[in-house]
Formats: structure tokens, sequence, C-alpha cells
């Protein structure tokens, strides 16, 4: 009996078999993707220093493989957005999580600007996981700035699955050096 016949036997009686990782020619694909749950900023001010912009993602129990590494590179925002890469770190949870994991290597693609969070040891199936990245200060004009997150599963190669965009609102201010209008009594 093959394995997808027996998946469709088994779903008749509400049983599943456990998730695998799908390979074609080689190369290694979630059997379901993990989720771009949240992305938000600690401070949401132009030119703001010390703001922290958090990516939250859920690798679903039947995802077939642990999460390896996960790019998150800017697609759009008026001001190219630069991060700190030796700041940059991963809870256990959401952004409010005290438990820091272990990461790998975090590196930055100088052509497309991406940067590349790797993680060890992997994360695993069920798991949700926060990527907090620390940019050297907040872009000098507000708007909404676009990161787009794609997420890879263990293996080599490992099929990268985009996951959406995580939207960061940053808002003009009274005190932006560009927007200061001293007032005039009357």
């Amino acid at each position: 009996m093959n394995r997808e016949f027996a998946a469709i036997a088994l779903s008749l009686f509400g049983l599943t078999l456990p998730a695998q990782a799908v390979q074609v020619r080689g190369t290694t694909y979630f059997v379901s993707p993990p989720r771009l749950v949240s992305a938000s900023t600690s401070h949401n001010q132009v030119y703001a220093w010390g703001a922290t912009y958090s990516f939250t993602l859920e690798v679903p129990e039947n995802s077939g493989e642990p999460l390896q590494r996960v790019t998150i590179a800017q697609d759009e925002g008026v001001d190219r957005v630069r991060f700190k890469l030796l700041d940059t770190r991963a809870f256990n949870g959401d952004r409010r999580s005290r438990t820091q994991l272990s990461l790998g290597e975090v590196t930055l693609d100088e052509k497309t600007k991406a940067v590349t969070v790797n993680f060890n040891p992997p994360i695993p199936p069920g798991q949700r996981v926060t990527i907090s990245l620390a940019p050297e200060r907040n872009p000098a004009y507000g708007g909404i700035y676009l990161f787009g997150v794609t997420a890879f599963p263990t293996g080599e190669p490992a099929y990268g699955q985009f996951l959406g965009f995580g939207r960061i609102s940053i808002y003009e201010n009274n005190f932006s050096p560009f927007f200061f209008r001293p007032r005039f009594r009357h």
C-alpha cells in the first residue's frame, strides 16, 4: 500500500500520518510552511534610536521539517533601513518573551540587502519564534515599510517559502529636524 493511499484511508477514520518533509529532485520543502504571525517595532517615530523590529513566525506541527533559517528583505519604504547584525536576537514565543534562542550566522546580502538569520539548533515544528532586528536608527521619512519574510527548512538544498510581508509603520513627529516649524503668537 502506498503512502498516499494510507493517508487517505487513515483520514477517513480521523487519523493522520506524521508529517514528513517533501523532497523533490533533492530539494527539501516544508509540508506545511511556517506562518508570519506579526511584525512590529518598539519605536515608531522617524529617527528613533534603539528601536527593535520584531517578526514573529509560527512553525506548524505538520511542517515536516524544522525551521533552519529566515531571510528578511526590505521591499518598500522611502528610506533604506540598515540593521546592526551583531544585535540580532531570537526568542521562543512572542516579542515579550525573555527566553532567548541560540543563533548561528547572521548575514547581509550586499546585493539584495536581505538579512539571513540562521538558527542553531533549528526551530522544531510546533514552536513560535520571534526574530528581533536592530536598525541603526529608524528611517528619516515616515511611511509604510514592508519587509519580505522567507523561511527555509533544514536540508541542502532547501526551498525558501515566502511567508508574506511584515509591515512596519513609521510616523512623522514635531521633533524631527525636517518637520520642525517654529510657532508664532499673534
